[in-house]
């Protein structure tokens, strides 16, 4: 679903509390939410226009020293992290922030992916809000990070153990998602410590080898700059930026 405007009450009635719509229309008690969209939850955030600003991205933090994941995914053999200052990254893996590149090539993948960079960078921080909706529940925001990225970048299907809310700054990325009720079709890593991402390529599944995902259902997102995804705890996710991406992600709960 994509909604505009959700007020508090609604988000947690609707979206953060217990409970799901069965294929029917009925209520059902289940022990996870319900993803949405929720469009222009930050476009009124400086950020929006400040970010597609690759010299002010530059000014801001081009100097820092971040870690880079470089590769397809974290889950292949080729890939591996290195340190490298923002500037050095953007000049050798983003070819301009403001630029919206569709190309499907995966040669040369980076990314800036799941780093505290407002830690680093107070200035940045103030360029964006945290939305409202974080207050919600029991817990209060334990994780704030950043996503910044040339077309591509995929993060492979996996769970977090929090709210999330990915909020879309800059470009554009295609979501997709599986309800914890899949979690026995995604196939996931034997190893404790993956085994919160699955094995399953979900855009090039091989069905040979992991037969029962082809039953698995799923839901697609795509969001725009301003807009906000509420990904439950528990939903497997795959992420693909569209294009030059930059996207902040809140934990909280």
């Amino acid at each position: 679903a994509r909604r505009r405007d959700v007020s508090l009450e609604a988000f947690y009635r609707d979206y953060m509390a217990k409970g799901a719509t069965s294929t029917n229309g009925e209520r059902c008690v289940d022990d996870y939410g319900t993803p949405v969209v929720l469009q222009c939850a930050v476009s009124h955030c400086p950020a929006i226009e400040k970010w597609r600003d690759g010299g002010y991205v530059v000014e801001k933090i081009g100097d820092r020293t971040v870690p880079i994941e470089v590769g397809k995914t974290y889950v292949h053999d080729a890939w591996s992290q290195k340190l490298m200052t923002v500037r050095d990254f953007i000049d050798g893996y983003v070819d301009d922030v403001g630029e919206h590149s569709r190309d499907d090539s995966t040669k040369n993948v980076a990314y800036l992916a799941q780093h505290e960079l407002f830690e680093q960078c107070p200035d940045l921080k103030r360029d964006i809000e945290e939305p409202m909706y974080c207050v919600l529940g029991t817990g209060s925001v334990c994780a704030v990070n950043a996503w910044f990225g040339p077309a591509n970048t995929v993060s492979p299907a996996h769970t977090d153990p929090h709210h999330n809310l990915l909020c879309q700054v800059v470009g554009a990325k295609r979501v997709r998602l599986f309800a914890p009720s899949e979690t026995s079709r995604m196939y996931p890593h034997d190893e404790r410590k993956m085994a919160n991402t699955s094995r399953v390529d979900v855009m090039h599944p091989n069905l040979e080898e992991f037969p029962d995902f082809a039953s698995a259902s799923f839901v697609d997102a795509t969001l725009f700059p301003g807009d906000a995804l509420y990904i439950p705890p528990g939903w497997w996710h795959h992420v693909r930026a569209l294009d030059v991406s930059f996207s902040v992600s809140y934990w909280w709960g």
